[in-house]
């Protein structure tokens, strides 16, 4: 119990001491108030809210979109005025992990119990980077607000004790950081706040919070909270030095309680149970990511960064996730690199970008800035690393360049659509493609050279396809990539373009095309005008990135692995999406791109299951039914004189009521899914049939699968790859069965259990 209670009239008092379970206990009423939290019920996963180390014994994280706690008021405890306040004073010890947005202009809550449009009630709660306000109805009519001025935001991953008082019979509404007053706003002398009407008192949630695609809340707190109180009376500027005093004074040399990384960062842990989870694809800690993009390898590491929401499983504010791995294979889970900041750069966002290496051959970040302020909105911009300054490998520190370098040209492009620079040094110039369309043409790359990294010229529309021939290439592209795949038979230096077509009528996959660089125009030529898709799948290999590795020179490829899934399901999963697997792109002596996965990834193979040679299809399915599993490797070539189809059942049930049928139609030429039984889960939308076309003449189908809770990647002959998701219902879906409609040949097979990279 606080040393102020008796004596300053302690209303509510929730310390978190519990450490662990669902509930937590208002100390005042002795109320046993429930934590509402999105894995208590799963069905796939249950588990308890996540506490922390608070500053005073435990504290309660709240993850950002499921976490809070609903108290039911107990007069007694507030006393016989029970409607309304001549004072009050809230305290908290609060340390964010990530800001929102600022959705609606309506604050975070820490805690409230408030009707605005009824001008009652209070709310305590943060904005837009950490600024942070006090709220209050009155008796006469007003809502008033208290801010915290600029240079008092609270930051992130740091403990910070905040109070909050309002003092009616002075007039005074007041804000207090770590013992200090930092503001204090007028209101009428007399005045009352007056409590909310039929509204719960919330910690965690806003009472009247915005809802996203039906089912996220936003304006929801994400960090760790402890020590909350609610007093009926207004502390003083001593009493509450004397309150924060009292906690330095359990510290360690009575120092500022201090917050490890590790004690408040996403944790993957709890979601490791989930069986539609990847467990060897790179994914976030948790919550929403998109794709992975900007990989450099740098001092014996790979670098890799993604598109993430680290408030929930959701699309909203875009921050820089970061991984890193010796072997492109093992990741480990950094701080967030890039956030939107109170800048007049990218307030609204961190979107998309690419890596390259400055004079000094250190590496560099350029990202799409988002700032909804200006017209247009989207502009390039730098960020550095401090390594110099450091020496840290991980390159956890950046630096943003204040400035945008590339804005959108006048008249080119289509307005407010210019994202996703690619940035790579040729000779002794930068040269940058950006994303964006322009009206009537369809999609384009434009490009920009600089002799200094920092001064960009605009050069003109790098490559633009016939939008009238091909209209699936859409009004808008995104993500290009532009790598060099090497000499042909002809001597000629060849490159490949990728981009991501978006907008009314384009088919969202990743197209490519090989052809020739005219340096001194800034210009791509094609070999041949149709473009080329890399995976059949639908909407599951998309969101391309892409680097030379130094090492190996190999040509490697990053993609986003789309979950296509409802929002519903997204919320109760707490994770939406993965990387796909990276990817090794060459040129052929054909012509044709060859594509196969990276060779490291074999250093997951736990086991070989089975592997033998030259059986029918009876004798290779006895074989298989000894084989089980949803983390496989299967390598697997098939040949049939008789037979229009063929192909493997994976993720089967023993009585076959899901199942999921990968084949090859060889009169039509195409790679195809069959998902039409994957799942018994109406909620699941993943269903139906899909590929494309698959050119193998007469040779023997060769598939190359990895499966990995929902995700099914199948790479074909080193030509094509089609990557889907299913979510069977049932946990006994492990079985394989090879497939044919006639008579079928097993050339070989081998399938092996594959290892956790968590």
């Amino acid at each position: 119990m606080s040393h102020l209670a008796e004596e300053f009239g302690l209303m509510m008092y929730w310390n978190f001491e519990e450490g662990q379970g669902s509930s937590t206990v208002e100390n005042i009423s002795q109320v046993q108030d429930p934590i509402h939290y999105v894995f208590r019920s799963s069905e796939l996963q249950p588990h308890d809210p996540q506490w922390r180390k608070g500053v005073v014994g435990s504290g309660l994280l709240f993850d950002g979109y499921s976490t809070y706690i609903a108290h039911t008021l107990d007069k007694k405890s507030i006393g016989s005025e029970a409607t309304s306040f001549s004072a009050l004073t809230i305290e908290v010890w609060v340390a964010p992990r990530s800001y929102d947005w600022g959705n609606e202009g309506k604050l975070t809550a820490i805690i409230n119990q408030h009707h605005i449009e009824r001008k009652q009630g209070y709310l305590l709660g943060m904005s837009r980077h950490g600024s942070w306000s006090f709220q209050v109805g009155l008796d006469t009519g007003q809502w008033k607000e208290v801010w915290a001025p600029a240079g008092y935001e609270l930051p992130k991953n740091t403990w910070s004790c905040i109070h909050a008082v309002f003092k009616g019979d002075h007039g005074e509404l007041k804000l207090y950081l770590n013992g200090r007053e930092i503001a204090c706003t007028d209101v009428p002398t007399g005045s009352r706040l007056i409590q909310a009407e039929d509204t719960e008192l919330i910690i965690g949630k806003n009472n009247h919070s915005s809802v996203l695609a039906d089912v996220f809340h936003l304006q929801m707190f994400s960090g760790i909270l402890d020590e909350l109180k609610i007093y009926n009376q207004a502390l003083d500027t001593e009493q509450i030095a004397s309150s924060y005093q009292h906690v330095l004074n359990s510290m360690p040399e009575g120092t500022h309680p201090q917050l490890a990384y590790d004690e408040i960062k996403l944790d993957r842990t709890p979601l490791l149970q989930d069986r539609h989870r990847p467990q060897y694809h790179a994914s976030p800690p948790a919550h929403w990511m998109n794709e992975p993009h900007a990989p450099i390898y740098f001092e014996g590491q790979y670098h890799l960064f993604y598109q993430h929401n680290p408030l929930g499983p959701f699309f909203y504010h875009i921050h820089w996730g970061h991984w890193v791995s010796n072997d492109l294979v093992h990741w480990r889970d950094l701080p967030v690199a890039l956030a939107p900041e109170n800048d007049h750069l990218s307030p609204d966002g961190i979107w998309s970008g690419s890596a390259t290496y400055d004079v000094n051959g250190l590496p560099v970040l350029f990202f799409t800035a988002a700032n909804d302020s200006l017209s247009p909105n989207q502009s390039v911009a730098l960020a550095e690393s401090t390594y110099l300054q450091n020496h840290d490998l991980d390159l956890m520190q950046w630096t943003k360049h204040p400035d945008s370098l590339m804005v959108q040209p006048d008249g080119i492009g289509a307005f407010g659509d210019f994202r996703d620079p690619f940035v790579w040094k040729e000779d002794d110039r930068w040269l940058a493609l950006v994303g964006s369309g322009i009206e009537d043409v369809g999609g384009v790359a434009l490009a920009f050279s600089s002799e200094n990294m920092l001064d960009w010229t605009y050069k003109g529309i790098f490559y633009q396809a016939d939008l009238q021939k091909y209209p699936y290439l859409g009004p808008i592209w995104e993500l290009p990539v532009f790598l060099p795949l090497g000499i042909d038979q002809h001597g000629q230096h060849k490159h490949i373009l990728l981009v991501s077509p978006v907008g009314e009528g384009a088919d969202v996959e990743v197209f490519y095309w090989i052809g020739q660089l005219d340096e001194q125009q800034l210009l791509f030529i094609p070999d041949q005008e149709e473009p080329q898709l890399i995976d059949v799948g639908d909407f599951h290999f998309t969101g391309p990135s892409g680097m030379v590795d130094p090492k190996t020179d190999r040509k490697i490829i990053f993609t986003i692995a789309q979950g296509d899934r409802t929002s519903e399901l997204e919320y109760q999963a707490g994770w939406a999406h993965n990387a796909g697997l990276p990817l090794s792109i060459y040129l052929r002596e054909d012509g044709r791109l060859g594509i196969e996965p990276i060779q490291e990834l074999q250093s997951l193979r736990r086991k070989r299951h089975l592997s033998f040679q030259e059986k029918s299809l009876r004798e290779a399915n006895d074989l298989l039914k000894h084989v089980q599993g949803d983390r496989l490797e299967i390598q697997v070539e098939l040949q049939s004189s008789t037979a229009q189809k063929i192909g493997i059942k994976v993720r089967c049930t023993p009585d076959r009521a899901e199942e999921t049928l990968l084949y090859y139609d060889k009169n039509d030429a195409q790679l195809s899914v069959d998902r039409t039984k994957s799942t018994l889960n109406p909620k699941e939308v993943c269903t139906g049939i899909q590929g494309g076309t698959l050119d193998i003449n007469d040779d023997p189908l060769k598939l190359h699968i990895y499966l990995d809770g929902s995700m099914i990647e199948a790479y074909a002959n080193g030509l094509k790859s089609l990557t889907t998701r299913v979510y069977p219902s049932r946990p006994d879906a492990l079985e394989l069965e090879l497939w044919s409609d006639g008579e079928l040949e097993v050339i070989s097979i081998e399938v092996w259990e594959m290892q956790s990279i968590w």
